[in-house]
């Protein structure tokens, strides 16, 4: 061939190989649409388009537009988490939107510790609540959200306080002296249960409640929360799932173009119900009636309304949230304000939580997870306790103040009658009483991890959970109250807690054969714990125009006292081993083991194996149920034990106190200390018919928790005060748990949902050699040493011993079967508990009920019995309910623990009910915007004539054993009204 041709030939193939890239450039064009919701048409932010069969993809936007070069024949395949998926065909047009429906093979995954399974994999009894089911309202606290929607759980409110402490119990009751509270979880950081709040000033005032150790967890920020309840679900987290593991899941960021979320809301709060004391016209008729000539000051008062108040409460958040493929953000901030009901309460608390997920190199393969969980809350508290003396706190001078005696002088001024000395003007008390705390709260979490295949992945967390508190408080010291009148009280108080984990995670996830599928974690985890706290106070002050704390160098050398402490670094080292079999989507498995190492017990018993087995049985696929009414039937059955470990770190060693120039022991050693243990059967029933429409469960479980933990005071003379041990004996809790959801109506225009959950309770005694142990101390005037339980064999937890009742004499003095002999007359625990919720959707309007109670128990009512008693008439306020009666009660009636005060807890309460309305999108800004009123504590149905019968105030005052079901003189429950709106752009 010529040579000279071959340059021509060169010049029109690569002219011809231009040329033919033009055309294909010239073929590809940019196109567009919007994506949206099939039924509500709310854009879908953050949905992929991907052309099919190539990498090339974009996400929508945040009114779900989106843009992609694209050619003609391409197909774009339109994807949504929770949506079917959908291909649209490019022609030569260059819009296509799309609609997406939701996806009906959709499965739900449910975070269960160490990682998540299809919800139709568990085999354990595991409830998933997520944020469209939570409780509405003004929450300070996140198990708030969850009361009354899961079988099984009991949440009770102690008290209206902003930030007040919350009972869980998940299944009754099963320790004695340790923690009955579930574990927590939050995002995988397990916590401790501690609050950094520190104590406060010792005084006739007594405690002040605990608060709430969850309080700094902002609600706005939970997405879910998952309840695991049977052993097989728990026993992964070992010598702490005894009790129940709460799971916590906070909002992630989503993909897509960055998006803002606004949440805004105030609320008022009144008291929800008030003691019926007499009025300044019946006291002077009662005053009559008994012949009494003094008392009568001839004002008409009511001292309890003076305290009381409207709380307004803030609450306002701020979340900006975002990503791509290659990973996603979220950043909030919250801003909580809320004001009790009673003058001078207050809590602040600003909030932030930072999370994201990124993944790094070309495969992938790397990842890393971050969270980190802050707040600041302040807290300015009233002098309220829960262990007053007979003169009581703030609410017992409020009931017990002379209805005739004036408040105010004719300048203003509180009344200050020293020499009543007895009882203090409430409203004195509220001026001369100062107590703010300060806490700093952090839960911060990283976890790198890295695919080593497929279905192999490792990670590393490590994460840190910090408190630290300061607190002031002080009482002036011309308020006539005994020990502080002429000398004043105040302190300083510390509290530091640190909680660090670091855990090394294998994840498997593989198909073994066909129809054989392996989910399987391996694991190691180091957990350390270390505590201390410091306080100061002194009385005897000479200066009152400056604050007390500021200058405590100005009391008298004698009076003031300094203590700190540093508890023994409590350690837990664990190994874990969890697998999941799932046989051709029929027949499940699971197997638990896990094996702990603690420093909180003796040197002989360091190391327990905890072991669990689980197996569920998906009867809906089998081919003799084709064709049957059932939709899903799921047959779980799950054995397994789970350890308490709750209770003081150096409980097993020998531990000293260090006071002024002195060194005493405080606990003697017992190297053989151990753990309780758990052993729990349970056997459950999942189904749906009705195309899922009507759904549901039933479950029976058998609890037994042996080697049960106490302390005990040690037989005089001995070397220390006390020491732990584990008591011969079991406690049996057992129980039958039903729920039900209804989608009764379901339609673009109209739906309706009704479900609601029932849970039958038996707690009890049994095998049990040991003490026959008084506890559950009773608070107030004629009730020194006098306490209203005892622990026996054959008896329930919390059983009330008291004498029996049975009414008045002729003289109006108090009569008792079999001459006062102290008997068994029923317990706190709920036989049964219950939660019912119904929603309704008419277009975009939403009206929401849900109702919550327990019943079959019973609540002491030491209020009435040590506050407000017949024998203050002349001196104090009394009960109105005394006058009732036909038979007089004698004003020298003593006042003695019986069963005269023992009343039926019975309740059902209308927790909140809601009403919304959706606006949806507004203009070309604003979307997912929506408004509501929310009210709570509504109506309240129950015979119970305290302030609230979901009570219990907690005191640890006979041989370290807590109470339950007792009301004594408590911050009274609140009735709020709550206004809000929330939006998105």
């Amino acid at each position: 061939m010529n040579r000279h041709l071959l340059i021509p030939l060169r010049c029109l193939l690569s002219i011809s190989f231009i040329m033919l890239l033009f055309g294909f450039a010239g073929a590809q064009q940019m196109v567009t649409g919007t994506l949206t919701d099939a039924s509500s048409g709310e854009p879908l932010v953050g949905a992929n388009v991907v052309i099919k069969g190539t990498s090339t993809g974009t996400v929508a936007d945040l009114n779900g537009n989106y843009s992609i070069m694209a050619s003609p024949g391409d197909v774009l395949v339109v994807t949504y988490t929770g949506y079917t998926s959908m291909e649209v065909p490019v022609g030569s047009g260059t819009v296509y939107s799309a609609s997406l429906a939701p996806g009906e093979l959709f499965e739900e995954v449910v975070v269960i510790g160490y990682g998540s399974v299809r919800k139709a994999d568990l085999t354990g009894s595991v409830v998933a609540v997520g944020e469209d089911d939570f409780n509405r309202g003004t929450y300070t606290s996140p198990e708030q959200l969850i009361q009354g929607q899961a079988a099984g759980i009991q949440v009770i409110n102690n008290s209206g306080q902003p930030g007040g402490l919350t009972t869980v119990r998940i299944r009754g009751n099963s320790s004695i002296r340790t923690g009955n509270q579930p574990l927590y979880v939050v995002d995988g950081v397990q916590l401790t249960g501690n609050s950094s709040k520190p104590g406060g000033l010792p005084s006739d005032l007594g405690n002040s409640p605990d608060v709430n150790p969850l309080s700094y967890l902002n609600a706005n920020d939970i997405e879910s929360m998952q309840i695991l309840k049977d052993a097989s679900a728990t026993a992964i987290y070992g010598s702490r799932g005894a009790n129940g593991v709460i799971m916590i899941t906070t909002k992630k960021g989503r993909k897509g173009s960055p998006t803002i979320d606004f949440n805004n809301s105030v609320g008022f709060s009144s008291i929800m119900n008030k003691y019926e004391v007499l009025d300044g016209d019946q006291y002077r008729a009662a005053l009559t009636e008994y012949g009494l000539t003094s008392g009568d000051f001839g004002d008409n008062v009511d001292a309890f309304g003076e305290i009381l108040q409207t709380g307004m409460t803030n609450n306002h958040s701020l979340a900006v949230n975002g990503g791509n493929a290659d990973g996603s953000y979220r950043i909030s901030l919250g801003y909580l304000n809320q004001e009790g009901i009673v003058k001078e309460n207050e809590l602040r608390r600003l909030s932030a939580n930072i999370s994201g997920g990124f993944k790094f190199l070309e495969n992938k393969r790397l990842g890393i997870d971050f969270n980190v969980i802050t707040s600041q809350t302040r807290d300015n508290g009233p002098a309220i306790s829960t262990n007053a003396g007979f003169r009581g706190s703030l609410i017992g001078n409020a009931l017990q103040w002379n209805p005739t005696h004036r408040l105010y002088n004719e300048d203003g001024s509180v009344v200050i009658i020293p020499e009543f000395g007895d009882f203090t003007n409430p409203v004195g008390l509220l001026e001369a009483y100062e107590d703010v705390s300060n806490t700093v709260d952090i839960i911060a979490s990283v976890t790198p991890s890295y695919k080593l295949t497929d279905d192999l992945t490792y990670r590393l967390s490590y994460s840190i959970t910090h408190g630290n508190g300061n607190r002031r408080a002080q009482v002036a010291r011309w308020i006539n109250m005994i020990g502080v009148y002429n000398r004043g009280l105040a302190g300083i108080f510390e509290e530091n807690n640190t909680n660090q984990i670091l855990a090394h995670t294998l994840n498997w996830d593989t198909d073994l054969t066909d129809g054989l599928n392996l989910n399987a974690v391996v694991g190691f985890e180091y957990q350390q714990l270390n505590e201390r706290g410091s306080q100061v106070w002194a009385q005897d002050f000479i200066v009152d125009d400056i604050d007390y704390t500021s200058i405590l160098q100005n009391s008298t050398t004698n009076s003031r006292f300094v203590s700190s402490y540093n508890n023994p670094t409590s350690e837990l080292q664990s190994y874990f081993l969890r697998t999941n079999f799932n046989l051709r989507d029929k027949y499940l498995f699971t197997v638990t083991v896990r094996s702990d190492g603690s420093s909180k017990f003796g040197e002989n018993n360091k190391y327990a194996f905890f072991p669990a087995v689980g197996a569920a049985w998906n009867l809906h696929t089998e081919n003799f149920m084709a064709g049957g009414a059932f939709d899903q039937l799921k047959l779980r059955v799950g054995w397994g034990q789970t350890g308490n470990s709750e209770f003081p770190s150096g409980a097993s060693q020998e531990r000293y106190r260090f006071d002024q120039q002195t060194i005493r022991l405080e606990n003697v050693a017992n190297p053989d200390l151990k753990w309780e243990t758990s052993t729990t059967f349970n056997i459950g029933l999942d189904f749906g018919i009705l195309d899922q429409k009507l759904t549901g469960s039933i479950e029976y479980y058998n609890k037994n928790t042996e080697d049960l933990l106490v302390q005990f005071p040690t037989i005089q003379p001995a070397p220390a005060g006390f020491y732990w041990i584990n008591l011969a004996g079991n406690v049996i809790n057992s129980g039958v748990e039903l729920a039900l959801n209804l989608r009764a109506i379901d339609n673009e225009n109209l739906k309706w949902e009704i479900g609601g959950n029932v849970s039958f309770l038996n707690n009890v005694v049994e095998n049990y050699t040991g003490p026959n142990l008084p506890y559950g101390q009773l608070f107030g005037q004629g009730s020194s040493g006098a306490t209203s339980m005892r622990l026996e064999n054959g008896q329930p937890l919390h059983a009330f011993y008291l004498r029996e009742f049975t009414g008045l004499d002729d003289n109006g003095q108090s009569v008792y079967a079999e001459d006062g002999t102290l008997k068994f007359l029923g317990d706190a625990n709920s036989d049964l508990i219950l939660g019912i919720g119904t929603s309704l959707g008419i277009g975009k309007l939403n009206f929401n009920l849900n109702f919550h109670g327990a019943m079959g128990h019973q609540i002491y009512n030491n209020t009435k019995m040590s506050v407000i008693g017949i024998g203050n008439l002349g001196s104090r306020n009394i009960d109105a309910n005394l006058l009732d009666g036909d038979l007089q009660e004698a004003t020298s009636n003593a006042v003695t623990a019986s069963s005269r005060y023992l009343e039926d807890g019975d309740y059902v309460k209308l927790s909140n009910a809601t009403l919304s309305y959706d606006l949806g999108q507004i203009g070309s800004t604003f979307r997912n915007s929506r408004i509501y009123l929310t009210g709570q504590n509504l109506l309240v149905f129950t015979n119970y004539t305290g302030f609230d019968p979901e009570v219990n105030t907690v005191n640890v005052a006979d041989n370290g054993v807590p109470s339950y079901g007792i009301e004594y003189i408590p911050y009274p429950s609140a009735r709020t009204i709550t206004i809000g709106f929330n939006f998105s752009f």
